[in-house]
C-alpha cells in the first residue's frame, strides 16, 4: 500500500509522528520530515537517530518539499501560514493527518486491537504489544511512548515495532476525534474522563468506537465507561477490573515499591501474577492487556507469563535515580486521572512528596484546571509540596489569560503547600532547596521531551 510512496512529516519529532514515520519507512516508503524543535535546538538525540535511519530532516521552512508527488503528513490544526503547508499547497501535494495515515494502515491489517480511553492508553498498548511479541505473534505496534522492552542500541526510541504477524496494535486518540477513523477487531476502553473534550462528546466517540469492534474490552470500575457500555448490550463485551462482576478480575492485591502482586480470576481459573511496574492503575492496565490478548487468541496463562516481564514505558513513573536518599521520578502525568494514579502510587509508601507539574498548554488549564487543582488538593498531604511553572508553549496564537497560578492558588486555598514559579529553572532551584532525605520528587508533564532532561538535572543538583 505504501511502498514507493514519498511522505513528508511536518513535526516528525512528535510522540505520534515519530513512530508512524518509522512504520511507514519499514513498509518501503520514502520518508523525510521537519520539526520546529530541530530549529530550536531541542531533541537532538532523537533527530540524530532518525537521520541514522536514512530519514532526511529539514528546517520547517518548506525546503524539504520539492515535488507534488510527496504526501504531506501534518496536524489538521497547523495553520496555512506555516511554510511547509504553504509549499505543499503550491506544489499540489496530497495532505493527510497523522491519524488518517495510521488508520489507513491499521484498518488494512488482518487482525487489530485499538486502545482508547482518557488514561493508560500507551501502557496498555505496550503491554498488549509485549504479550503478543512474547507469544510469537510478531505484531506491529504503534505507541505514543517509548516501550522499554523493545529498546536496543539500534532502537533507542522504541515507540514503534514493525512485525510480520498480521496483527496491528495501536493506541487511538479521542482528543481530536480521530478515534472515529479506526475499525478494530478488538477495542479496549480504559476509562472516560475529562481531558480535551466535554463528557458528552467523549461518550459519543467512545460509544461509536465500542460498537464497531467484534470484541470490546472495558473497565468495569469506571462509572462513565460502565454507563456508556452496558446499555449497548455488546455481544463481544469483556469487562476487567477489581469489581466482583468483572470477567478479568484482580484480588489479593499486594502493593510493592516497584511492582505488585495479585490473583487474576478469568475464565473460571485463578492465576498468581507479579508485575514489575508499580501502582494499582498498572494492575488495571495489565487486566485490560491480558483480556485483549486473550480476545486475539492468546491463552490466559501465556498472557500472564508475558505481562510479568513487561518493564514499562519511558516517562511513566520512570525512576531517574536516587541521591542522598531522595528519589527523582519522571512521569507523563498531565490530566486529573493520570496525576491521581501517580500520586496514589507514591502515597502507598512513606516519604514526603515534592510534585512539580508543567501544564501541557494554556487550553488544558481552561478545560480542566479546576479538576487538576482538586486532585492535587486531595492527594497531597500537609507536608507535601507542589510547584508549577508556566505551561509549555512552542509558539502560535493562544489565550494566556488563565495560567498555572490559577491551579496553585486553588491548591493553596485548600490548605496545601503550593507555589507558582514562572521559570522552570527557578523551580529546579526551589526543589533542590526544599528536598531532604526520604523525599520523593516527581516531575510531571506532557508534550515536552525536555522534561526528562529537567528531571535528570534535578537529580544532578541533589548530588
Amino acid at each position: 500500500m505504501h511502498k514507493n510512496k514519498s511522505y513528508f512529516f511536518c513535526g516528525i519529532g512528535g510522540s505520534g509522528m515519530l513512530p508512524l514515520a518509522n512504520i511507514v519507512r519499514d513498509a518501503g516508503a520514502s520518508v523525510a520530515g521537519s520539526d520546529r524543535a530541530l530549529d530550536q535546538g531541542r531533541l537532538g538525540t532523537k533527530f540524530s537517530w532518525l537521520q541514522s535511519l536514512g530519514i532526511d530532516l529539514f528546517p520547517q521552512d518548506g525546503s524539504g518539499l520539492v515535488g507534488g508527488d510527496q504526501i504531506l503528513i501534518a496536524s489538521a490544526a497547523i495553520e496555512d501560514s506555516v511554510p511547509d503547508i504553504a509549499k505543499a499547497k503550491a506544489l499540489g501535494c496530497t495532505r493527510m493527518t497523522r491519524a488518517e495515515l495510521l488508520a489507513e494502515m491499521f484498518n488494512a491489517a488482518p487482525r487489530s486491537v485499538a486502545v482508547g480511553g482518557t488514561s493508560g492508553k500507551s501502557t496498555v498498548t505496550g503491554m498488549i504489544g509485549w504479550i503478543l511479541t512474547d507469544a510469537g505473534r510478531d505484531p506491529t505496534i504503534m505507541n505514543g511512548a517509548v516501550m522499554k522492552n523493545f529498546v536496543a542500541d539500534e532502537a533507542p526510541f522504541a515507540s514503534a515495532r514493525v512485525g510480520q504477524g498480521g496483527v496491528f496494535v495501536s493506541e487511538v486518540d479521542e482528543s481530536d476525534g480521530s478515534i472515529a477513523l479506526f475499525t478494530p477487531e478488538v477495542a479496549v476502553l480504559n476509562n472516560v474522563s475529562l481531558d480535551h473534550k466535554s463528557l458528552q462528546e467523549l461518550r459519543q466517540l467512545f460509544g461509536d468506537f465500542a460498537r464497531k469492534a467484534k470484541a470490546c474490552v472495558w473497565n468495569a470500575d469506571d462509572a462513565e465507561t460502565a454507563a456508556l457500555v452496558e446499555p449497548l448490550a455488546l455481544a463481544g463485551a469483556i469487562s476487567f477490573g477489581f469489581a466482583a462482576q468483572a470477567d478479568f478480575r484482580a484480588t489479593d492485591i499486594v502493593d510493592l515499591p516497584l511492582g505488585s502482586r495479585f490473583t487474576l480470576h478469568a475464565m473460571g481459573e485463578a492465576y498468581p501474577v507479579t508485575l514489575i511496574v508499580p501502582g494499582r492503575h498498572n494492575i488495571a492496565n495489565a487486566l485490560a492487556a491480558i483480556a485483549a490478548s486473550v480476545a486475539l487468541g492468546v491463552s490466559v496463562a501465556q498472557a500472564v507469563r508475558s505481562v510479568e516481564s513487561f518493564s514499562g514505558l519511558a516517562r511513566r513513573f520512570d525512576i531517574v535515580g536516587t541521591a542522598n536518599d531522595i528519589t527523582v521520578i519522571d512521569d507523563f502525568g498531565h490530566n486529573p486521572d493520570k496525576i491521581a494514579a501517580t500520586l496514589a502510587t507514591l502515597r502507598a509508601f512513606p516519604g514526603r512528596i515534592i510534585a512539580f507539574f508543567q501544564p501541557h498548554g494554556y487550553g488544558p488549564i481552561r478545560v480542566m484546571g479546576a479538576e487538576l487543582a482538586d486532585v492535587f488538593a486531595d492527594m497531597l498531604g500537609a507536608d507535601d509540596h507542589l510547584l508549577l511553572c508556566d505551561p509549555v508553549y512552542f509558539g502560535g496564537t493562544v489565550d494566556k489569560s488563565i495560567g498555572s497560578q490559577s491551579i496553585t492558588d486553588a491548591v493553596a486555598k485548600a490548605g496545601r503547600n503550593a507555589e507558582y514559579i514562572p521559570s522552570r529553572e527557578d523551580c529546579g532551584n526551589r526543589i533542590a532547596e526544599l528536598a531532604r532525605p526520604g523525599d520523593r520528587i516527581v516531575i510531571m508533564g506532557a508534550r515536552d521531551d525536555t522534561l526528562s532532561g529537567f528531571a535528570a538535572d534535578v537529580l544532578g543538583r541533589l548530588k
